[in-house]
């Protein structure tokens, strides 16, 4: 009786589908690739390879330079957000909801969000003195008046059949508000803090380098004023790194806060 071998099965290959890569990281890695090219090819002093400054922020942390100042930085950061988050959703619904506060606020909101919002800071330090609570006023002035225009439009353009029903219902002003009006409009505002807590990094940096020179700011400082290239790009990768973990956090808050809606209407 012959037997004959069943020939094995084959291997399965592992492949890995470029789909599988979050788009962000292909960005990321396709700027640093392009970024490594032009500065080679340009072998400026200015512009040093990708490689050369993340090698530099790895030293720099390992020295304390980055992590030191870290800290003190993300309590700016923390501090002026989060004043910012509390006074501008509470301002936004004012505003939204009833016209005299918008009557009396609004053109004030919009004229401070475009002004240059650093041009105050030499007032916060006369009146506040060179420590941490200018920074965080400068923090504020930069994020709160963009979360209170976003806030006060998302809670204008709640269906008006909303809190119709509710009022038939007999709910009061207050309920309204907290049941009605504000998980309502926190959809749409949610994209005004995201956009806030960018531009509070944005003022955290500036306060630390105009005002007082401490945290990341005073690392940025230093470096520039040895024109130290490599370490002035490490230290702004450090604040690009601390604006994404940043928003990540909102979004993460977003899901949580808004999962209740359907992907469509949170995308």
């Amino acid at each position: 009786m012959s037997s004959t071998m069943a020939p094995a099965p084959p291997v399965a290959r592992k492949t890995i589908r470029l789909g599988a890569v979050p788009a962000p990281l292909i960005g990321l890695l396709a700027g640093a690739v392009v970024w490594e090219i032009v500065a080679r090819a340009a072998d400026a002093a200015f512009l040093p390879p990708a490689t050369a400054v993340v090698a530099r922020l790895c030293e720099m942390t390992l020295d304390g330079q980055i992590l030191g100042s870290l800290a003190s930085s993300l309590v700016n950061l923390v501090l002026g957000f989060g004043i910012s988050l509390f006074l501008g959703l509470i301002l936004g619904v004012l505003m939204g909801r009833y016209r005299a506060w918008d009557a009396a606020l609004g053109v004030y909101m919009y004229a401070l969000l475009t002004a240059p919002s650093l041009v105050f800071a030499p007032v916060f330090f006369s009146l506040l003195g060179p420590g941490r609570a200018s920074i965080v006023a400068v923090v504020v002035m930069y994020s709160l008046f963009i979360i209170v225009i976003s806030t006060a439009s998302a809670v204008r353009a709640i269906p008006e059949h909303l809190t119709e029903m509710a009022q038939l219902y007999g709910a009061n002003e207050r309920q309204l508000l907290l049941k009605v009006v504000v998980p309502a409009a926190l959809p749409l505002a949610m994209a005004g803090i995201r956009l806030g807590v960018g531009r509070a990094v944005t003022g955290m940096i500036n306060g630390e380098m105009f005002i007082a020179v401490v945290g990341l700011g005073r690392v940025l400082t230093q470096a520039g004023g040895r024109f130290d290239s490599e370490s002035v790009l490490a230290v702004l990768l450090a604040v690009v790194l601390v604006a994404l973990g940043a928003v990540g956090i909102v979004q993460w808050a977003d899901r949580r806060v808004n999962g209740w809606l359907p992907r469509t209407a949170r995308d």
